[in-house]
């Protein structure tokens, strides 16, 4: 049990490596204005904008993950190549958030962020399944498993909408996208079957 218990951290703790890796990457994009007013600043609106998304984004799907990840019992090769999937999709953040800001959000960047975090959720709702169909089915509940997937499926629903308005209304797709932040910000019911199943 020691044993696949450690596999299952270190799993995460390969996870955290990369999420802090591409949050430098993010960080080294900021730049500063070439004047020295504050008024300098007012320019760079869409990348702070952008950057904030990102990082709040990054955030919850580290929450997200590390939640979920209490839930495996053992790391099969399944489970850490849709994970390698799920890292990829992350770790493409950087170039968007980058691409958002630079391009004052245009329509094409906003397209590709919503289209990045669309691919995000699929790669998050293959890996949650996975995690799921291992975990302990007596500390699960199904109605726990439905609400954890349809948050999933609702989410998918809500970037693909952001990616369709992006082209005409960029700003309201950025915000439609943003909007799927609110799904993952309570991930608490995982949080208490992670605290079942350790007792």
């Amino acid at each position: 049990m020691q044993e696949k218990r450690l596999s299952a951290d270190r799993l995460g703790a390969f996870s955290d490596a990369v999420i802090a890796v591409i949050i430098t990457v993010m960080v080294l994009e900021l730049k500063p204005p070439e004047g020295s007013r504050f008024a300098d600043l007012l320019p760079l609106w869409p990348t702070a904008i952008s950057y904030a998304a990102s990082y709040l984004f990054i955030a919850v799907i580290w929450v997200n993950h590390h939640h979920l990840l209490h839930l495996v019992r053992q790391p099969t090769p399944r489970l850490i190549w849709l994970n390698f999937v799920h890292l990829f999709a992350v770790s493409l953040l950087p170039f968007a958030t980058a691409w958002v800001a630079r391009s004052h959000m245009a329509a094409a960047p906003v397209v590709v962020y919503a289209v990045i975090f669309l691919l995000i959720d699929l790669a998050y709702l293959a890996f949650e399944r996975a995690v799921l169909a291992q975990a302990d089915q007596s500390a699960i509940s199904e109605r726990v498993r439905t609400w954890t997937q349809r948050r999933t499926l609702l989410a998918l629903l809500v970037f693909a909408a952001g990616a369709a308005i992006a082209p005409f209304m960029p700003l309201l797709g950025f915000a439609t996208v943003c909007c799927a932040l609110l799904l993952y910000l309570r991930p608490e019911a995982i949080s208490g079957l992670a605290k079942q199943i350790k007792s």
